[in-house]
């Protein structure tokens, strides 16, 4: 069975979903024949190499496959790839339509080495008449500022919820995928803005299981069930401590760690019916949590005692009333 992120991927610029405003501008240079050197900064799965693929199959139609080098740096990421490869490329000639130039591809370009990077650099410069470069990143500011200013930088934010379930919908219906409106807020819900883990958990579940359900997206997820953390989220609304406690301990003790309860944790507050000025006091807790258990490194379940013990002391001082999930 083919990939459905690679079956699906999009090969023309009208039909990436999401980034509407970085679209046009893709398809402006698309129209007018030009492409300045580019970095594409956002997170995985959001259409950063789908968007400059369909921008060179736009440029160069036919010769695309002679005139379009994809390179992983995280794979290929020292000084003598850029040496070697990304150079003799460059130098290389190739038949192009008039006016358009040869497109170098590089994908998770902020994990380069800093020596490839300068070298990369130099390249940029002398192969400027003929080479068009493609830097795709998480972090721009990974990369040396003498890159920076001789790219366009194109910002890609993550996907929306709509965007998401519209694609999945889409693919579901081609495939025949037997899918219910619960396991479809499973996948957005653990997608998270991410497209490529959106269609890679649809078809998992459909793989492992025949039908795409909520059970069956968090099976294949491994991700705590969202209605316990709800119960969790309502206790703490309560200022009921043991409750809230129980329910969170219940999923350490089935083997999730404590940072992926208090990520999905933070995930189910987001969309919770509560007042907004209690939702931003506890948001600020578990951030606060997540930053201390991420970040330092402090997994232990003591840290989700000590969330729900303040969340509960925000409630009962900002006296808050009986909430339901949304």
């Amino acid at each position: 069975m083919e990939v459905w992120v690679e079956k699906y991927r999009p090969t023309d610029l009208f039909d990436v979903v999401g980034n509407q405003s970085v679209m046009e501008r893709l398809r402006g240079m698309a129209a007018q024949g030009h492409m300045p050197n580019l970095i594409l900064a956002g997170a995985p799965g959001v259409g950063k190499t789908t968007s400059v693929l369909c921008l060179a199959r736009a440029l160069l139609g036919d010769y695309v496959k002679t005139g379009v080098l994809e390179l992983n740096a995280s794979d290929d990421r020292g000084i003598d790839v850029v040496r070697e490869k990304i150079k003799n490329f460059a130098h290389q000639k190739v038949t192009l339509p008039p006016g358009r130039h040869k497109i170098i591809i590089l994908d998770e370009a902020d994990s380069m080495t800093e020596a490839a990077q300068q070298a990369l650099r130099r390249t940029m410069e002398l192969c400027s008449a003929t080479t068009r470069f493609a830097l795709a990143c998480n972090q721009s500011s990974k990369l040396i500022e003498p890159i920076q200013s001789r790219c366009a930088i194109l910002r890609f934010s993550k996907l929306s919820d709509a965007e998401v379930l519209s694609r999945l919908n889409q693919v579901a219906t081609l495939e025949g995928v037997p899918i219910t409106d619960s396991g479809l807020e499973a996948l957005v819900f653990t997608a998270e803005g991410d497209m490529r883990n959106a269609l890679n958990n649809m078809q998992s579940s459909f793989i492992g299981f025949g039908t795409v359900s909520r059970e069956t997206v968090l099976k294949v997820c491994d991700t705590p069930q969202p209605h316990d953390l709800a119960n969790a989220l309502t206790a703490c609304m309560k200022a009921d401590w043991s409750t809230g406690y129980d329910v969170l301990e219940m999923l350490y003790n089935k083997g999730y760690s404590v940072g992926d309860i208090i990520g999905s944790f933070l995930r189910v507050l987001k969309n919770f019916d509560m007042r907004e000025d209690v939702k931003i006091e506890f948001t600020k807790e578990v951030a606060i949590t997540h930053l201390r258990v991420v970040a330092d490194g402090v997994q232990t379940i003591n840290q989700i005692g000590g969330l729900v013990a303040r969340l509960c002391r925000v409630a009962d001082s900002m006296q808050v009333g009986p909430v339901r999930a949304g």
